[in-house]
C-alpha cells in the first residue's frame, strides 16, 4: 500500500480512538434512525439435524420455515449446522487477537484496490471519504486448493507477517471449509422450499470462490452519529454470520429496523442480490450494523459467490407469462464489477445495477 493511503488509514485510526465522531464517520438521519431501538426481529430458528439426517418430514418442514422467512425478509438462523462451536471460538480468539495487534503491524496486510477482498480495512478508507462505517475488517478468498497455493490463507498470513500467524490462515481456511459445507447444504434447503432441482442451483457454486470477512467494531461515543455498517444488501448470493453476544446486526423488516438477537450457538444466514435468480420470489436481506457506545464487537461473515462467468438465470418454474423475467441475464464477475468500480452498495444496489447493464448493453 502506497504512503498516502497508510497515512489516511493513521489518521482515521486516531479520530476512531477520541471521543468524538469526526464529519467522515456521520451517517444522514434517514439510514441511522432508531439505530438505539429495542424491537426484536421475529426470525425462524431453523433446526438442521432432522434435515442432514435424511429425515423427509423434518427436510420439509425446515424448507416451509426458510421459505416463510426468504419470502419475508430474508433472513433466518440455523442451529445443529454440524460447524464445530469450538472452531467458531477459536476464529473469535484469533479475530480478536488479530485486532488488538498495533495499527503498523496490521497495515503490514493494507488491503490494495488489486486486491480489495484481501487483506485489512480501516473503515474501508482505501475506498471512500465519507459515511465510514465505524470498523476494522481482515478479509480473505477462499476457494478449494492445494496446501501451496499462493492464494491460501494460510500462505497469505505467513508472508505478512511471518511462521507464527501461519495457523491463523490454516483455522481460517477450515472455518471457510465448514462455511462451504454449510451453505452448499442451505442452498438445498432454498431449491426445495422453491421446488426446484437441487442440481439446478448448486452448479452456480460449487466451483465459486467465496470471500470471508471478519469485522471489529470498537465502542463508539456517540452511537447516535456513526454506524458499524450502512443499511445494504449484500451482492453475494448467501451470506453467514456468527455474531458474538453483544448483538448490533439490524434487518429492516415491516418498515422498520429490527435487531437480531445474538445466540451463540446459532449461524445467521441471509440472502445477497445475486440469489436474484429465483427472479425475484425471494427477497435480499436489507440490513445495517449499529454500533456500542460501551463494548465492542466481532462478527465473522462468510459470504457465497457464484463462479465468476456463470449466467445467473432463474429456473424455468419461477418464470411464467404473469410474471416475466425480473432481471436481464448477468454474471456474477460483472456485478461484482459494478460494486466495486461504479457503486457502493445500499439497499437498492441491485436495481441500479439492473438499469446500469441496460444502458451498457444498449450502448
Amino acid at each position: 500500500m502506497d504512503s498516502s493511503n497508510a497515512s489516511l488509514h493513521h489518521l482515521s485510526f486516531f479520530e476512531l480512538s477520541t471521543n468524538f465522531v469526526s464529519e467522515k464517520f456521520i451517517w444522514p438521519k434517514e439510514e441511522n434512525h432508531n439505530a438505539n431501538q429495542e424491537e426484536d426481529l421475529d426470525e425462524p430458528i431453523v433446526d438442521l439435524e432432522g434435515f442432514f439426517n435424511g429425515e423427509d418430514d423434518e427436510a420439509r418442514q425446515t424448507a416451509e420455515l426458510v421459505r416463510s422467512a426468504c419470502l419475508s425478509h430474508g433472513l433466518f438462523q440455523v442451529i445443529n449446522h454440524g460447524v464445530d462451536l469450538e472452531l467458531i471460538k477459536l476464529v473469535h480468539d484469533h479475530v480478536k487477537h488479530f485486532f488488538k495487534l498495533p495499527i503498523h503491524e496490521k497495515m503490514r496486510v493494507g488491503r490494495s484496490t488489486d486486491h480489495s477482498f484481501w487483506g485489512y480495512s480501516f473503515a474501508h478508507a482505501d475506498r471512500f471519504s465519507l459515511k465510514l462505517p465505524w470498523k476494522e475488517t481482515i478479509s480473505c478468498c477462499f476457494h478449494e486448493s492445494g496446501p501451496d497455493d499462493p492464494q491460501a490463507a494460510h500462505v497469505f498470513f505467513k508472508s505478512a507477517f511471518g511462521q507464527e500467524f501461519e495457523h491463523i490462515g490454516w483455522i481460517f481456511e477450515e472455518y471457510c471449509k465448514a462455511m462451504k459445507r454449510l451453505s452448499l447444504g442451505i442452498i438445498d434447503i432454498l431449491g426445495m422450499s422453491l421446488g426446484v432441482d437441487e442440481s439446478h442451483l448448486k452448479e452456480y457454486f460449487q466451483e465459486g470462490s467465496s470471500i470471508m470477512r471478519c469485522n471489529f467494531y470498537p465502542p463508539c461515543q456517540e452511537p447516535g452519529l456513526a454506524l458499524g455498517t450502512g443499511p445494504h444488501c449484500d451482492p453475494t448470493a448467501l451470506t453467514i454470520l456468527h455474531q458474538d453476544q453483544v448483538g448490533g446486526l439490524q434487518v429492516f423488516a415491516d418498515h422498520k429496523w429490527k435487531s437480531v438477537r445474538p445466540r451463540h450457538d446459532a449461524l445467521v444466514v441471509s440472502l445477497g442480490d445475486t440469489f436474484a435468480l429465483t427472479n425475484g420470489v425471494y427477497k435480499s436481506c436489507g440490513h445495517r450494523a449499529v454500533v456500542n457506545k460501551w463494548k465492542e464487537r466481532v462478527s465473522l461473515v462468510f459470504f457465497l459467490c457464484p463462479r465468476e462467468d456463470k449466467i445467473i438465470v432463474p429456473p424455468e418454474n419461477l418464470v411464467s407469462s404473469e410474471k416475466g423475467r425480473e432481471y436481464p441475464d448477468f454474471t456474477w464477475s460483472e456485478f461484482l464489477g459494478f460494486t466495486q468500480k461504479h457503486y457502493r452498495v445500499d439497499l437498492a444496489t441491485l436495481q441500479n445495477f439492473t438499469k446500469w447493464l441496460i444502458s451498457h448493453q444498449t450502448t
